[in-house]
């Protein structure tokens, strides 16, 4: 890619070691080398756009060119069909409710390559006992059945008292011995073995009557640059290299949850209209991408996305344009975007002050839909590096997208270059755009309810 692009020398990205010599910048006098982004509303010649339809006919598209040209990358048109079964379905129990979950797999029309063979793998789980159909939630994460959570005392008891009432309907005369011994017991908390780990966002998601579906990136797209003439890129390109333009990870696994969401509204079980998605870090990037192209995505929750997601590219602080760049990441990026960490090369050097779009841009493609940015705090591992300021910064920024389009934003006003970011478990909740930074970790876990409780007021579902 560098050959294709004339780049002789990349600059080597900051390193997240405070010891070592480049060691990435962590002070907030030093943070904005480039206080000046790129203004949402003014047309790339310079018109400023002022409606609506302004933005729906012609700004809207120009940004997604820019994005798609520079960022992330083209989808070829030559991109596979993608067809859908089931391979395996199960009747669960998810925090004591009733659930039925299904493995499903995506083949990709590989006739042109038939010896790339790509299948993506999903979990699909849905309330069994739904009166209508269910907003859903794609989440970027290994496919697999939900673990069995363990029993606490409530749920032992409950499920004490299901399995006496099953022995009572078989045995009527056992009901004297109940009565005589009540302590008499036939689960106890602790009398189950071990089980693995669990996600408790799906706990959450299907006890409020949500569905769930759980995309295995890994068999969209591999996530290191040795895979890229594998994976759904490889099969499109034929095993060829990738020319500049052409999409990479980010943009793949964004495809991928697209695909999906094709045979989900097939599905009568699913609200088709309310079916979002989420990720957290490189995926939280993913689902960004993803609803910021595919206007189909009725919301997104993006949890602690960092440099590639909410964090502006141009801030100093943390993780910085030349660590996509990088051997490391630059296979979640177009190639096109090697350009912007060149130190020498045809196109002579250039910096994020030269990337024509920024984060808060990318945000602003959701809009007027739903989007809930969520981050940790430092001190429990939700990094420094992912710049917490810069992606409030950026959410600000984006949110007149929002009131152009007869949304509410944060309602903190947009003018990035003041604002502060505010104490953890402030919620800004009101509008169509909302910002929560939990006290928890690299993860969006803690700040699932809290989700909930927006989107289903948003989309009007008690």
């Amino acid at each position: 890619m560098m050959r294709q692009l004339g780049i002789v020398q990349l600059r080597p990205g900051p390193s997240g070691d405070p010891e070592a010599p480049n060691a990435a910048n962590y002070d907030p006098a030093r943070a904005n080398p480039y206080p000046v982004w790129p203004d949402l509303l003014t047309m790339q010649d310079g018109r400023p756009v002022t409606s609506a339809a302004m933005w729906k006919r012609e700004r809207r598209p120009e940004l997604v060119e820019l994005f798609e040209r520079e960022i992330y990358g083209h989808v070829p048109p030559a991109a596979p069909s993608v067809t859908w079964r089931v391979d395996s379905a199960d009747r669960e129990y998810i925090g004591g409710r009733p659930a039925i979950a299904q493995q499903l797999i995506g083949h990709l029309d590989n006739r042109a390559s038939p010896q790339i063979a790509v299948e993506m793998k999903a979990t699909l789980v849905l309330p069994a006992h739904a009166k209508g159909p269910v907003p859903l939630l794609i989440m970027f994460a290994p496919a697999r059945y939900p673990a069995p959570s363990q029993p606490d005392a409530r749920e032992a008891a409950r499920l004490d008292k299901a399995m006496k009432a099953l022995l009572l309907q078989r045995d009527p005369s056992l009901a004297s011995i109940f009565a005589a011994h009540p302590g008499l017991a036939f689960v106890e908390p602790g009398s189950f073995p071990p089980t693995p780990p669990r996600d408790d966002r799906v706990t959450k998601l299907t006890a409020d009557g949500w569905g769930v579906a759980l995309l295995d990136t890994a068999s969209i797209q591999a996530d290191d640059g040795a895979g890229l003439r594998e994976g759904v890129i490889g099969l499109t390109n034929q095993g060829r290299a990738r020319t500049p333009e052409q999409w990479g990870a980010l943009r793949a696994w964004g495809w991928g949850a697209s695909r999906l969401l094709d045979y989900l509204t097939t599905r009568p079980e699913i609200d088709a209209a309310h079916v979002g998605v989420e990720g957290v870090s490189r995926w939280g990037k993913a689902a960004l991408v993803a609803a910021a192209f595919d206007e189909r995505f009725a919301m997104v929750l993006i949890g602690s996305s960092g440099e590639g997601g909410v964090k502006p590219h141009r801030r100093n602080l943390g993780e910085q344009v030349e660590n996509l760049t990088g051997a490391g990441s630059y296979h979640w990026m177009a190639g096109n975007f090697l350009k912007y960490g060149t130190e020498r090369g045809r196109l002579g050097r250039k910096t994020a002050a030269d990337i024509p779009v920024d984060a808060h841009e990318l945000l602003a493609l959701v809009a007027p839909r739903l989007a809930f940015v969520s981050y940790g705090i430092p001190a429990q591992g939700d990094a420094a590096w992912l710049d917490q300021q810069g992606s409030y910064m950026a959410t600000i920024a984006a949110g007149r997208a929002w009131t152009l389009l007869d949304k509410r934003d944060l309602g903190r006003g947009n003018d990035y270059r003041t604002v502060d970011i505010p104490p953890p478990t402030t919620d800004l909740l009101d509008g169509e755009l909302a910002w929560r930074q939990h006290e928890g970790g690299h993860t969006d876990a803690p700040n699932m309810e809290t989700f909930l409780r927006w989107a289903d007021k948003k989309i009007g579902r008690r």
